[in-house]
């Protein structure tokens, strides 16, 4: 497989096109020479969706499977924005199609299934880019955090506070997202992207996780087939970094009535930054020697990207995400966001949630699917 050339436009297939799948086809829409020429779903309604996103008029091939789809030859890249158990059997035929992928987060519902998709990208040609769909990198405000970490701001970063105050989960087709065996738990479908942003401020690698946790609010009386939902909505998760830095994640899924839906605090030896993504703020302070006057060193400013042509659901950052997926198609780069971040940061997960069954801290190097993989590669 070469390079994309720059004056074809690169043809997508979208797997899985709910409300996620959606949101993809109308950032691919915003790309320059970018297409979307098919999609796979089982939904009929979710079908007539995509065509209504991509224009009534404008020709989309639509069939109910993976296979289907990859064995029409109209794409040269897929997006899976299908629901989170269904990823491990979707991945495998889609990795040995040989097509570009964009993976939506999180990888699989359990680390096994992890595991054995990382195993399988890594027996691939380096020119197939496979990126794994970790956006809020990319959102503007935590762009500009980690390049002031980059830049030494902060010094040695010592701690990473992450707090997510937001509303319940959303309503998806025949609510799959109402359980954890559907989802891999609410602290890897929802938090693998904090994880990741932790790993990144950190530099380091997860060696151990606490956490704390429950479903108290949402969703209690909800019933589906005889099955009681049992979606986590709220918990406090420790990291711990082989570095010695640690993490901490507050998370509650019934704090709508809050003015930021998330704040990220990175801490070191030198400084302190804060983002804050619903308003777009970042604020960057810096130690002193006059500890005790009160009087501080720290500027705010309202971050920005005009080059941003969807905000969407994320504040751009599925765009930006998605120009740098078409760039490295285009230029024969590998995936800036490997499917080994994919691992990592549902580990974290994975972890934190035996935590909450347990009542003890988890070490990563006590989980057997972890053994062997060399953190960064």
């Amino acid at each position: 497989m070469s390079p994309q050339a720059s004056d074809t436009p690169i043809r997508y297939g979208v797997v899985g096109v709910g409300m996620m799948g959606v949101e993809h086809i109308q950032n691919i829409l915003a790309l320059d020479d970018c297409v979307v020429t098919a999609v796979a779903d089982p939904h009929c309604l979710s079908l007539d969706s995509a065509q209504q996103a991509v224009g009534a008029e404008t020709p989309l091939a639509k069939f109910s499977t993976v296979e289907e789809l990859i064995a029409s030859g109209l794409c040269d890249a897929l997006v899976i924005a299908s629901p989170n158990f269904t990823h491990h059997d979707i991945l495998i035929p889609a990795i040995e199609s040989g097509l570009h992928l964009l993976i939506e987060k999180p990888l699989c519902t359990t680390l096994d299934d992890c595991r054995e998709i990382t195993d399988l990208v890594a027996t691939r040609p380096p020119e197939q880019v496979i990126w794994m769909g970790l956006e809020y990198r990319y959102m503007p405000p935590l762009q500009r955090l980690m390049a002031e970490i980059a830049a030494g701001t902060t010094g040695d970063v010592k701690m990473v506070a992450i707090r997510e105050h937001r509303f319940p989960f959303l309503v998806k087709v025949d609510n799959w997202n109402r359980f954890s065996k559907n989802t891999g738990g609410t602290l890897v479908e929802k938090c693998c992207h904090f994880f990741d942003l932790m790993i990144q401020a950190t530099a380091s690698r997860p060696v151990r996780v606490m956490a704390s946790g429950s479903q108290d609010v949402n969703h209690l009386d909800e019933v589906y087939n005889g099955e009681r939902s049992d979606i986590l909505d709220n918990a406090y998760v420790i990291v711990e970094f082989e570095n010695g830095s640690r993490g901490m994640l507050d998370l509650c899924m019934f704090a709508e009535a809050s003015k930021n839906e998330r704040e990220i605090v990175v801490v070191g030896d030198k400084g302190k930054l804060e983002a804050l993504d619903t308003e777009s703020i970042v604020r960057i302070g810096q130690r002193t020697d006059d500890i005790w006057s009160g009087v501080n060193v720290v500027t705010e400013e309202t971050v920005a990207d005009s080059s941003i042509k969807h905000q969407g659901l994320h504040h751009g950052a599925s765009y930006l995400e998605h120009v740098d997926f078409a760039d490295a198609i285009r230029s024969g780069r590998p995936a800036d966001v490997t499917v080994l971040d994919g691992l990592w940061s549902a580990a974290v997960g994975f972890a934190a949630h035996r935590s909450l069954e347990t009542g003890l801290p988890v070490v990563l190097d006590d989980l057997p699917q972890m053994a062997g993989i060399a953190f960064g590669q």
